[in-house]
C-alpha cells in the first residue's frame, strides 16, 4: 500500500512536487503578535501507487487555539521564463517549469487527497485580532483517513481501514505581549487600474470595475501594508510602447472650453474614499512626463468644446508651451481638491519621470523646469539608480534600485527609500518564482540596519505583457511575455468576483514588514544597538547590506524567536 506522510514546514518553504522540503521540528514554536498574522505549512505526500491501488482521502482538522484559521492551497503556476541567464546561484530553479505560489482559498471542513509521488502543501495562517490573549498555544492539526477511495479509473470505493489512518502534528504558537507599532513605512507596490478593467472585460470606472478597484485596493491597505496607492489622475505613463497608448484610465474628467480648462473631480473623490476605507495613508499622482527620459507628455484626453479627444501624449514634447499651460491649471486645482478630500501635500507624492539614466539628466531637468513652481512644498520622488541625479538637486526624494543604493547611503541620503524590480536580479534580494522565500523575506531586516523610509515595486496587478502591448492571463503567463522574470509583474492574482487571490510572495513579504515593526518596537523598549547586535548574532560577515546577509532560511526563523523573546522580556 502507498505510503502517505504529512508533515509541518515554515513559510519560507517553497514546496515542489518532486523535492522534499525541510521540515519543522515537532513542537516548533512560531511567534506573533496581537494584530498580525503568521503562517506554516502542512506539506503532504502520496508515495508511488501499484497497479490498481486506490488513493486515500484525509479530512482535517485544526484545534487548541481560540482564533480562525485560513486554509488555502498553494496551487502551481507555469514559468516559461523564471530567470535571466546570467544571475547569481542563490536561485531555487533556473529551469521552466511549475512554481508554487499561488495561494488558493478552500471551503472548510478541508478534505485533502494525495497525489502519487508529489509534494503538495497547504497554507495555514491565523490572522490575530487585535485583542489576542498573550500565551503559548499548542495547535493540534489532525489528518484522519475517510472511508472512501478513488480507484484508477475515477470511480469511488469504500475503505474501511481508513479509521485506523490518523497523523497528528503539533506547533506551539506564541502570542506576544505587546502589539507592534504601526506601520511607518510608506509602501507602494503600483496599482494598475486598467489591468483589472482588462482581465475582468468590464468597462472602465463601470461599477463592475468599482467593485472590483474595492476588493483590489482593501487587500492591498488590510492584507499587503501598502499604504500608498499610485493614482491615476490620468493614464500612468509606465511600461508603455513608444508610440503607443494603454487603456485610457483617467479619474479626472477635463474640459477644455474656448482656451480654459475646467476639471470634474468626482471619480477622484469616489477612488480617495475607498482608499481611506481601505487603510490608504498616501497617494501617488501618475508621472508627469513619459519613461526613461522625460520626453513626452502623458496620454491624457479632455472633452474639447464637447468633442473627446487626446489632448497630449507622445506627439507633444514635455517642454511644450501648451502641456505648462495645462499643468498651470491643473495642478493647483488638483491640490486644493485633494485636501478636500482629505489629502493634504504631505501625504501626496508627485512623479516627474520613472527611471531616468545618465543620457536623460537634460530632458528631466526640462521637464522638471516645467512644474517646480506648480509642486512647491510638494513631495517629488522618482526611482533612479544614478545619484547625479540627486546631487544635482533634480530629485530630492531618490528612490535607488537595491543593487545600487549603497552609493546614496554611502553618500548620506536622508529619508532614503529603495526599490528593486526585474533589473535587480543579482546578489540583491527580490521576490521571483525561482528564488527562496529567505530572499524575499530578508528586505525587513535590511530596511531597518539601513533606516529606510519608503519601499516601491512597480507590480501589484500588472496583467499586461511588456510595453503593454497585449493583456495576459496571469495564471498562464507569468512572465509578462517572456520579458521579466516569473514574480516580477503582479503580487497578487485576479480571482473570481473581483477578488484578489494572494501569493507565497504576498505573505512573505509581509512577513518581512511584521519583522521591521518588531525591530522597531524593540528599539524603543531597548536601544538600537541592542538591537543590531540581536540581528548580528551568529553572523560572520559584517556590515550586512543589501549584497552581503544570510542566505537562510533558518536566521530569519531564529531572529524572529529571538525578537519575540527579546520584547517579552523588557518589564
Amino acid at each position: 500500500m502507498a505510503q502517505y506522510e504529512f508533515f509541518l514546514a515554515s513559510s519560507l518553504e517553497k514546496v515542489f512536487p518532486a523535492q522534499k522540503p525541510a521540515a519543522l521540528k515537532p513542537g516548533s514554536t512560531v511567534s506573533a503578535w496581537p494584530g498580525s498574522r503568521v503562517a506554516v505549512q502542512l506539506v503532504y505526500s502520496c508515495g508511488r501507487l501499484q497497479p490498481g491501488e486506490s488513493r486515500r482521502f484525509y479530512d482535517l482538522s485544526i484545534s487548541g487555539i481560540p482564533y480562525p484559521v485560513t486554509i488555502r492551497q498553494v496551487d502551481l503556476l507555469p514559468s516559461e521564463y523564471p530567470c535571466f541567464e546570467n544571475v547569481d546561484e542563490d536561485y531555487l530553479n533556473k529551469d521552466p517549469g511549475l512554481f508554487p505560489d499561488l495561494l488558493r482559498p478552500l471551503t472548510q471542513p478541508v478534505r485533502l487527497q494525495p497525489l502519487p509521488r508529489q509534494y503538495r502543501s497547504l497554507w495555514l495562517s491565523w490572522d490575530l485580532p487585535a485583542e489576542a490573549k498573550a500565551g503559548a498555544y499548542v495547535i493540534n492539526i489532525q489528518l484522519a483517513g475517510v472511508d472512501c477511495l478513488t480507484l484508477p479509473n475515477g470511480q469511488l470505493q469504500s475503505d474501511p481501514a481508513a479509521g485506523e489512518d490518523k497523523t497528528e502534528l503539533s506547533l506551539i504558537l506564541k502570542i506576544g505581549r505587546r502589539a507592534l507599532p504601526l506601520q511607518t513605512l510608506i509602501h507602494t507596490e503600483w496599482f494598475h487600474a486598467d489591468g483589472l478593467a482588462a482581465f475582468y472585460q468590464v468597462a472602465a470606472f463601470s461599477e463592475s470595475h468599482w467593485h472590483i478597484l474595492a476588493n483590489f485596493i482593501r487587500a492591498a491597505g488590510q492584507e499587503h501594508g501598502i499604504n500608498m496607492l499610485l493614482t491615476p489622475v490620468f493614464t500612468p505613463p509606465l511600461d508603455t510602447a513608444i508610440g503607443h497608448c494603454r487603456m485610457t484610465i483617467q479619474l479626472v474628467d477635463i474640459y477644455l472650453e474656448q482656451g480654459q480648462y475646467r476639471f470634474d473631480f468626482s471619480k477622484l473623490a469616489r477612488w480617495t474614499a475607498l482608499c481611506q476605507a481601505g487603510g490608504i495613508s498616501y497617494l501617488e499622482i501618475a508621472h508627469l512626463f513619459t519613461q526613461w527620459g522625460a520626453a513626452a507628455t502623458p496620454h491624457i484626453v479632455a472633452r474639447v468644446d464637447g468633442e473627446i479627444r487626446s489632448i497630449f501624449g507622445w506627439d507633444v514634447a514635455a517642454d511644450s508651451p501648451e502641456y505648462r499651460q495645462f499643468l498651470e491649471a491643473f495642478l493647483p486645482a488638483l491640490q486644493a481638491e485633494l485636501e478636500k478630500l482629505g489629502y493634504d501635500r504631505q501625504h501626496v507624492y508627485y512623479h516627474i519621470s520613472d527611471e531616468p539614466s545618465q543620457q536623460h539628466l537634460d530632458s528631466y531637468r526640462r521637464a522638471r523646469a516645467q512644474v517646480t513652481d506648480l509642486l512647491s512644498g510638494c513631495p517629488i520622488m522618482d526611482a533612479l539608480s544614478d545619484l547625479d541625479f540627486y546631487r544635482q538637486g533634480l530629485v530630492s526624494l531618490p528612490v535607488p534600485a537595491n543593487d545600487h543604493i549603497q552609493a546614496f547611503a554611502d553618500a548620506g541620503v536622508p529619508d532614503l527609500w529603495v526599490y528593486y524590480c526585474c533589473s535587480q536580479a543579482n546578489l540583491v534580494p527580490n521576490r521571483f518564482f525561482a528564488m527562496p522565500s529567505s530572499r524575499n523575506r530578508i528586505m525587513g531586516v535590511l530596511m531597518y540596519l539601513y533606516q529606510i523610509k519608503g519601499f516601491l515595486h512597480w507590480g501589484y496587478n500588472f496583467y499586461y505583457s511588456q510595453y503593454s502591448l497585449r493583456q495576459i492571463n496571469p495564471y498562464q503567463v507569468t512572465d509578462a511575455g517572456h520579458a521579466f522574470p516569473s514574480g516580477d509583474a503582479f503580487l497578487v492574482y485576479p480571482g473570481p468576483d473581483g477578488q484578489a487571490l494572494s501569493s507565497i510572495r504576498a505573505e512573505v513579504q509581509d512577513e518581512a514588514l511584521l519583522d521591521l515593526r518588531a525591530l522597531q518596537l524593540l528599539e524603543t523598549l531597548t536601544n538600537r544597538s541592542t538591537v543590531e547586535d540581536l540581528i548580528y548574532q551568529g553572523v560572520n560577515e559584517r556590515p550586512l547590506t543589501f549584497t552581503n546577509y544570510p542566505r537562510q532560511a533558518a536566521y530569519l526563523l531564529q531572529l524572529r524567536e529571538k525578537v519575540a523573546d527579546a520584547i517579552d522580556q523588557v518589564i
